[in-house]
């Protein structure tokens, strides 16, 4: 019988990222608190989005709102690198960096993780910014995941390619 494997990855739903900042900038739009205080949020790049308003609190409570909408399409808030409010002119910025990847580090942790507690049989391998496990066992395999899952890590965790 040939091995079953599945991917662990940390990737960003672009569509997902896009829908809560419209649906956040449709809000700050519609709010009578935002109201005369210029307050953006918009894309910079593709991992990056860039808030604006004319106050450090206002700033915070756009980027409060854009993750209330990330927490409603089922999206990690894991993914978010944001920078401390900054003046620019008049008005207050914050930027907000997409996390996307796992780092090498990060896969020797998961790596060890799954090796040292995981089930026997149980390989794993670091390809790029992901990692292939694999088993003789299916059951192995959904031990795994959720010995993954029981984790804290600091980038999210999706399962992809399961077979």
């Amino acid at each position: 019988m040939a091995d079953s494997s599945f991917d662990i990855v940390s990737k960003l739903d672009q569509q997902e990222i896009d829908n809560a900042i419209n649906q956040a900038q449709r809000e700050i739009s519609q709010r009578f608190d935002f109201k005369n205080t210029g307050a953006t949020i918009a894309r910079s790049g593709d991992h990056a989005v860039e808030i604006s308003a004319n106050a450090d609190d206002r700033a915070a409570a756009v980027l409060d709102v854009f993750r209330d909408k990330l927490v409603k399409r089922n999206q990690s808030l894991k993914v978010l690198d944001a920078s401390e409010p900054r003046q620019s002119g008049r008005e207050s910025k914050i930027s907000v960096q997409l996390k996307e990847g796992i780092s090498q580090d990060q896969a020797k942790k998961v790596g060890k993780l799954i090796r040292d507690e995981g089930p026997k049989g149980v390989k794993v391998q670091v390809q790029g910014d992901e990692l292939r496990v694999s088993s003789k066992k299916r059951d192995d395999l959904q031990a795994v995941i959720a010995l993954v899952r029981e984790q804290e890590y600091d980038f999210a965790v999706q399962f992809t390619n399961y077979r």
